[in-house]
Parts: structure tokens; C-alpha cells; sequence
């Protein structure tokens, strides 16, 4: 009997975990299916980047899977019944069986955590908002910044890089980088005067209305483009199937990846939460691939009948571009706290750069992961 191996979502993790499973299991019969809401396999590392103007290569997944026997299936995922152990489609083929689920549906924009920002606000979780907000920047002369994470770091100055007379603005709730160690927030703060960008940290916002935001405090700022970038939530399907998952909805797995209450089911990247010490997964593609290249070994581990490896990996850094010259790579301990080496300047920013082509190329050839 043919086993069916289904893998909701391609993005860093769920296309890694494809084709690492694929490639594993060749010959053995296994049939793999990926189900991804758009044909295109997108650089989510790279919005901001599109969000100001710039061109970035077209991936259709088509290709990225050609030669792999991998099926694709572009449709968006309704629901999960993991009695029947069936996926729902909004279209054609409308359902899958699966004998093996991998879940690995990502992240979407916090949209309703502060009044007014679904309706008023722009976000930089998907290329289609990207767009969108690079078509309100191309006609405005003032854009506000909000979120103080990686998000909003580079999008705050790729968007001051690219349009030198934009009028840029951050504002954080605490402090900007609030991970990163002091050295690597003194280098922040340098490029954002010698960009001109506004900072204000430690600046709850209340509201965010048509035409600027209401502050914890009481104040009102005029803001003519306001950018969301403070929080990312993931899909509630987990949830809703009765997959067990934490308070925000994040599947809870054990240490080979696997749901701890549906062990047919594999959660990798955003939307799974595999505890590190009593610390979640962060939400990053350093996260996603490696996950997804340990779900795919763990899968072709299960259908040839051995005990799925457990997972294993660590962090290295963090690598946030300031434009497209400038940066900061905070070294980390494999616990993700920050070291005091850190790497700036343009030998940062080339870093960046190399280690995101490194990352395509990786989805194309996503070999064993060795931590």
C-alpha cells in the first residue's frame, strides 16, 4: 500500500521537509503531496526589500519540485479532521487523505491586537502585502514604523536606503533589538541618525487610526503611512482540529517534531512551538529550514519502520540588514541568547546576502541538516 505522506504550506519548512522526505523515501512507493495558497515560493526574509521597490527573482514551485516526484497542489487549507485523517481544500481536489500530516503553515500579521491596525494599518507577512504597501509608499512622503523586532528594524531602513527623501519612523513599545546584546544596539541607533530615521522607544500604541496613532500615553502622532510590524499570529486551524497546541496557537510537538497528541502529525517552522528549555522555537527561517530538513528525516524515518530521530539544532546568530549596505550579525549561544561578538558594516551586509541565496539554494538541494 502506498503510504501518503501531506505537507501543508511551502514555505523554508514545509518545502524542505517535502523534498528531504521525497528524496529519502524514493522508491519506497511513498507518495508526497504539498500544498502551498499560492504557486510561488516566497523569500519571506526578503519583503522589505520588495515592499520598497526592488525586484526580487521568481521562484515558482514548479520548478523548485521538478525532478523530485513531489505532487503540488496550489489551494488554500480549510480544516484538518484528524479522525479521518483528511485535509480540506477551498479548491480542486477539495480533500487529501493523508497517513502522515506534516503541518507547516507559517505565520500571518497580528492584525487585532491593537484597535484600528486591520483596517488602517499595512503589514509585511506576505509578497501580496508587500506589494500593496510599496504602491502606498511609492505615492507618500512620511511612512511610521511600528515594532521594534527584525521586522521593523529592516523595514525602517531599507525603506530610508531606498528613498532618501521619505520621512521614516520607528516606534517600539520597548526597546528596539531588544534581543540583541548592547553592542549590536549601539550600531542600530548610529545607522538610524546617519539615516535620518526617527526613534522613539518604550512608545505603546493605543490606536491606530486613518490618520495617525493614539499612544498609550494619551498623545497623538500624525502619521500619514503606518507599517504594523509588532507581532505575527499563526493559522487557528491546529487548534480547531484538536491538535494539541499552546496559548497562541502553535502546535505542540516533542522532540522528534511530532505532535504530542496526534503522532501522525509532524508541526515544523512559525506555527509550531518545540520547546528549547522551556523556551519556544523563534519564528525565523534559521528555525523553519532546519526544521523542515529534521521532519522529512523523521517522516522516512517512521515509513521504514524505525523510531523518528530527535531533532536537533541550534542558533548561530541573528542577521539583520540596515539597507543594503549597512547591517548587524549578532553571534548567539545555541539558546539564542546574544553573545558580545557581533559583525557590522558592509561585511554584514554581504553576509546577509549570501547567507539568504545560500537559503534558496538550500531549497533546492536540502541535504541532511547537521547542527
Amino acid at each position: 500500500m502506498t503510504d501518503r505522506i501531506v505537507i501543508l504550506g511551502a514555505g523554508y519548512a514545509g518545502l524542505g521537509a517535502a523534498k528531504r522526505a521525497a528524496r529519502r523515501l524514493r522508491g519506497a512507493g511513498a507518495r508526497v503531496t504539498l500544498v502551498n495558497a499560492a504557486d510561488r515560493f516566497v523569500e519571506r526574509i526578503r519583503l522589505h526589500q520588495l515592499a520598497a521597490g526592488q525586484r526580487l527573482p521568481d521562484l515558482p514551485l514548479a520548478g523548485l519540485l521538478d525532478g523530485t516526484g513531489i505532487e503540488l497542489v496550489v489551494a488554500r487549507v480549510t480544516g484538518i479532521d484528524p479522525g479521518s485523517r483528511t485535509v480540506r481544500l477551498a479548491a480542486p481536489p477539495y480533500e487529501l487523505s493523508y497517513d502522515v500530516l506534516v503541518y507547516a503553515l507559517g505565520s500571518a500579521a497580528e492584525l487585532d491586537s491593537v484597535p484600528g491596525v486591520r483596517e488602517h494599518a499595512y503589514t509585511l507577512a506576505t509578497a501580496g502585502e508587500a506589494v500593496r504597501l510599496g504602491a502606498r509608499l511609492a505615492a507618500s512622503g512620511e511612512v511610521t514604523v511600528i515594532g521594534g523586532g527584525l521586522t521593523g528594524i529592516e523595514a525602517a531602513t531599507e525603506f530610508a536606503f531606498t528613498r532618501p527623501g521619505l520621512r521614516v519612523s520607528l516606534l517600539s513599545a520597548g526597546l528596539i533589538g531588544e534581543s540583541l546584546s548592547a553592542r549590536a544596539r549601539r550600531h542600530l541607533h548610529r545607522a538610524f541618525r546617519r539615516m535620518g530615521i526617527a526613534v522613539r522607544e518604550r512608545t505603546p500604541v493605543a490606536k491606530v487610526g486613518p490618520n495617525g496613532l493614539l499612544l498609550a500615553d494619551g498623545a497623538e502622532l500624525p502619521a500619514e503611512t503606518v507599517v504594523w510590524a509588532a507581532g505575527f499570529r499563526v493559522p487557528g486551524l491546529a487548534a480547531e482540529a484538536g491538535l494539541a497546541t499552546d496559548r497562541h496557537g502553535r502546535m505542540l510537538v516533542d522532540r522528534s517534531l511530532r505532535s504530542v497528541s496526534h503522532p501522525e502529525v509532524f508541526g515544523i517552522g512559525d506555527a509550531a512551538a518545540a520547546d528549547r528549555s522551556g523556551r519556544a522555537t523563534r519564528m525565523a527561517c534559521q528555525t523553519g529550514l532546519p526544521m523542515g530538513i529534521c521532519a522529512g528525516d523523521a517522516v522516512a524515518d517512521l515509513l521504514s519502520g524505525r523510531t523518528p530521530r530527535r531533532a536537533r539544532f541550534r542558533y548561530v546568530w541573528q542577521n539583520i540588514s540596515l539597507g543594503r549596505h549597512d547591517g548587524v550579525t549578532q553571534f548567539t549561544r545555541p539558546d539564542d541568547s546574544p553573545l558580545d561578538a557581533v559583525l557590522t558594516g558592509r561585511t554584514s551586509a554581504a553576509f546577509k546576502e549570501r547567507i539568504a541565496r545560500g537559503t534558496v539554494w538550500a531549497m533546492r538541494h536540502p541535504g541532511p541538516y547537521r547542527p
